[in-house]
């Protein structure tokens, strides 16, 4: 399992690990579904410190639960709501260090302190996220951010 390490050269030579692990999953395979679910097993496994990794993906003017690990989570999330939401309303990636400060939260598990969403597009419309919850503050920082915006733009490549 990947360990939190200080010296980012460390962490981030991990992050190129998985990415070329999804690349090798992913090649050869076009159903969204295998993809996803794939990835969200590949990132469950390699990040320590999370309890929830997933997607949702757009429909109409709201984000579906899509493929995931983790305990239950909420099926549709409104755009421009939650962290979810706020990622597509934006088109940005949200980290956040302390989710009970994020006006508009939505608490799906009440474990959750910290969280990650990065869009996904394809042909540069937003088709859904990568969200990453944590049971600790401040999880996510600058090099996991940078190293999971690589690892979706991979998974793009495919989707």
């Amino acid at each position: 399992m990947f360990q939190q390490l200080d010296y980012s050269g460390e962490k981030t030579k991990d992050y190129e690990l998985l990415i070329k692990q999804l690349d090798a999953l992913s090649t050869g395979e076009s159903n969204q579904t295998a993809l996803l679910a794939n990835a969200s097993s590949l990132l469950n496994q390699f990040l320590d410190e999370v309890n929830w990794v997933g997607f949702y993906l757009t429909e109409n003017e709201e984000l579906v639960l899509g493929p995931f690990q983790g305990l239950p989570a909420c099926i549709r999330i409104p755009f421009g709501k939650g962290v979810c939401g706020t990622a597509v309303s934006k088109n940005k990636t949200q980290r956040i260090a302390d989710v009970h400060q994020f006006p508009g939260h939505i608490a799906c598990d009440e474990a959750s302190k910290s969280e990650i969403v990065i869009p996904i597009s394809r042909n540069k419309e937003i088709i859904g996220v990568l969200d990453i919850d944590s049971p600790i503050y401040d999880r996510f920082d600058a090099i996991d951010q940078d190293n999971l915006e690589k690892f979706v733009a991979q998974l793009e490549k495919h989707l």
